[in-house]
């Protein structure tokens, strides 16, 4: 994990173990996601971290402020612009992001992000015709750690790759199975259309 420093303050991601901690107490579900989401799926770390997401559904939001209880939540109003999250508030469709930190001192530790759902369906924040059953939207680890289903990270990152994406890519393009690989490349193209990641996403079931 790499302490940063941005306009809104610094960054410094909270442990992981600490995170499952603190979301597992809930009882709501929860995903981490991103890097380490990737990594968890790899089964080994393969780059530094600036941040730690996790990921919650809509409908469970308050929950975070249950598991973060006397943190400092903030909700990222686009564009860029941070505010507090009051207690019991219900956020609107168009926040996606909280950040979060122990107190007014403290670096942000934890970002978390909010996803659709409808029903029993997970729906993408980006297409709503990308949708899977909230029961295979992740997995967990072998200490029960859940993350986010790699192909579902990797659709979000499939936007606009930065260097970073494009490393998680390639090191977990590997474990993908044609499955996977199948709805990745159908979720890209679904929500992007063409894609640099088409045509190894294609190869690699050779």
């Amino acid at each position: 994990m790499t302490r940063r420093e941005t306009p809104l303050g610094a960054w410094d991601p909270a442990p992981l173990p600490d995170v499952a901690a603190h979301f597992s107490a809930t009882g709501r579900p929860w995903w981490l996601a991103g890097g380490y989401a990737i990594e968890l799926a790899v089964g080994r770390s393969f780059r530094d971290h600036a941040d730690i997401d996790v990921l919650l559904l809509r409908p469970d939001q308050l929950s975070a402020q249950r598991a973060l209880s006397g943190w400092e939540w903030w909700a990222a109003d686009p564009p860029g612009v941070l505010r507090p999250w009051a207690p019991g508030e219900v956020l609107p469709g168009s926040v996606r992001d909280i950040w979060c930190r122990p107190g007014p001192t403290e670096p942000w530790r934890i970002q978390v992000m909010l996803d659709e759902s409808d029903g029993e369906d997970w729906i993408s924040r980006r297409c709503a015709r990308v949708r899977r059953p909230i029961a295979a939207l992740g997995h967990r680890s072998a200490v029960g750690i859940p993350y986010l289903a790699p192909e579902v990270q990797l659709y979000y990152k499939a936007k606009r790759p930065r260097a970073k994406d494009e490393k998680d890519f390639l090191e977990v393009l590997p474990v993908l199975t044609g499955a996977q690989r199948d709805w990745l490349a159908w979720a890209i193209d679904t929500a992007y259309g063409e894609h640099s990641w088409a045509e190894r996403l294609a190869g690699a079931h050779g």
